[in-house]
């Protein structure tokens, strides 16, 4: 599930059948990766990674591209299958290096293998507080020792400063509160900071929080 304008949509339903239908029904984020996503994971090695909440598959796509093998999961069986159509087109033409295991889950109930993942993408993932701090955990917990977490969401700010994106205040995180879920679930907090997203056609930029974390080497 994602959720944000140009990264999204300005309502943010919470619920499978209602982000079926809106998957079934057209695209919704486009082929391009986030550009915080890409400014925090293209310098790392390549390996295992996990997308959580990859709606789509626009993350899992592109870091197959660059060699990962990747976990994509999302609660949204339509999601699921329009990134698998995408990700069979585009290993017919050579396009992906790596590979993708499409898997429908809920991410606030998934039991992930620990220790696992090299890296973690959780991006705009819009829950309540109790549901978002439980799929941040659960999502920490698949990352190996050594490893990379990075989350994106619309900022609590972006409601009155910023573009787009739920129009939900309990929908909406800060990068303390992401920052201190992360730490609490055992890793290392290295960025944790509100970054301004220019939008095509919009008066001002989205405001997104911004959390990269690390597990520290045992």
């Amino acid at each position: 599930m994602s959720t944000g304008a140009a990264d999204g949509a300005a309502h943010a339903p919470t619920d499978a059948a209602a982000w079926d239908q809106r998957y079934a029904a057209a695209p919704l984020w486009g082929s391009s990766p986030n550009v915080f996503v890409v400014q925090h994971t293209a310098g790392l090695p390549v390996g295992h990674a996990r997308d959580v909440a990859a709606g789509d598959g626009r993350h899992a796509l592109w870091l197959a591209s660059r060699g990962w093998q990747v976990e994509a999961l999302d609660f949204s069986a339509a999601g699921i299958e329009r990134g698998r159509a995408v990700a069979e087109r585009l290993a017919t033409e050579g396009a992906l290096t790596g590979s993708i295991d499409w898997r429908v889950a809920d991410a606030t109930t998934v039991e992930p293998e620990p220790d696992t993942a090299d890296l973690v993408v959780m991006a705009y993932l819009h829950l309540p507080a109790p549901a978002a701090r439980e799929a941040i955990t659960r999502a920490a917990a698949s990352l190996a020792p050594g490893g990379t977490f990075v989350l994106v969401a619309h900022d609590r700010t972006n409601l009155t400063d910023g573009t787009g994106g739920p129009q939900d205040a309990a929908l909406l995180p800060d990068p303390g509160t992401v920052a201190a879920t992360l730490t609490a679930a055992g890793l290392r907090v290295t960025v944790a900071e509100v970054a301004s997203r220019p939008v095509d056609g919009a008066d001002r930029p989205a405001l997104d929080t911004v959390v990269v974390a690390v597990r520290p080497a045992t």
